[in-house]
């Protein structure tokens, strides 16, 4: 997982840190890569389109992205059941978008557009309030100190989010590990651009209405890890 904002501390900013390959891949997940990722791959060479629904055919009513998306388990299913929504996807890990193509292509989604890489070179492409919608769902939580300037939720990036989304859109944030819990909490509620819609207590412990759980999650739940989840909206 992974701003757009340019050099910090006069070195380019990345949020994507670690290896881009994991198992050797099968035959057909090489096709999908070779065949159909150029079809559904955003062309970041050229100037993005002010409006970003000329990317999709049909047409659409709105914009979504998931950032680091896994296996795609989430963002196929939140394709499926918003037909009419178009949803932008972001992963640099190999195995991950060949298995997302898979799954695109047995369910033949026409809404879904991809860009394999740094969510860094995705967003900074992108047009001011382009999206109705940002997701983080489950990323890495870097959780020895050292490492805690890698993770995605950070002040720089928090401004990129408000940048691209749409006034009323949403950021929505999933994780099972409370430290990062509270760090997005606390960074989340210092930006002027959001609020966070929580209007119970324990609203953080239940998905938002059609959220399908991952196989991360599902791993977490064993473990005996809660998820947290946090929803904030623009302002």
């Amino acid at each position: 997982m992974m701003t757009a904002s340019g050099p910090i501390g006069g070195k380019r900013d990345s949020a994507f840190f670690g290896r881009r390959k994991g198992h050797r891949l099968r035959p057909r997940q090489i096709d999908l890569l070779a065949t159909l990722l150029p079809r559904l791959a955003l062309d970041l060479g050229a100037p993005a389109p002010a409006d970003l629904r000329a990317l999709f055919t049909p047409s659409v009513d709105g914009i979504r992205m998931e950032i680091g998306f896994g296996g795609g388990e989430y963002l196929v299913s939140e394709a499926e059941q918003h037909p009419q929504t178009g949803f932008i996807g972001i992963e640099p890990f190999v195995n991950g978008m060949a298995k997302a193509l898979a799954a695109i292509a047995a369910r033949d989604l026409k809404n879904i557009r991809l860009h394999h890489g740094d969510a860094v070179e995705a967003m900074a492409w992108l047009p001011d309030q382009a999206l109705t919608g940002i997701d983080l769902i489950y990323p890495d939580p870097w959780p020895k100190r050292r490492h805690w300037k890698r993770r995605f939720i950070q002040e720089t990036r928090i401004a990129e989010i408000a940048r691209l989304l749409q006034r009323g859109g949403e950021f929505r944030f999933v994780t099972d590990i409370p430290d990062y819990v509270a760090w997005t909490l606390s960074r989340m509620l210092r930006s002027p651009h959001f609020v966070w819609t929580a209007e119970r207590a324990a609203d953080w412990q239940w998905p938002w209405s059609g959220f399908d759980g991952t196989r991360y999650e599902a791993k977490a739940k064993r473990g005996g890890r809660r998820p947290c989840y946090l929803v904030f909206r623009r302002v």
